[in-house]
């Protein structure tokens, strides 16, 4: 699963807006795509850690 994760992330990080067409010149969409990653890695990092104490 995070493999799955991983690749779509780089997928659409990389070829995103030329695949979808979204015009992005101040890089915001690719600003929010990797935040929201972060922010996952982050929340299954905290939701796993709760699952084991």
């Amino acid at each position: 699963m995070v493999g799955i994760a991983i690749a779509m992330f780089i997928a659409l990080f990389g070829w995103g807006a030329g695949y979808f067409g979204w015009a992005d010149p101040d890089g915001k969409v690719q600003l929010a795509l990797a935040t929201c990653f972060i922010l996952g890695i982050i929340s299954g990092y905290r939701v796993k850690s709760a699952d084991r104490t």
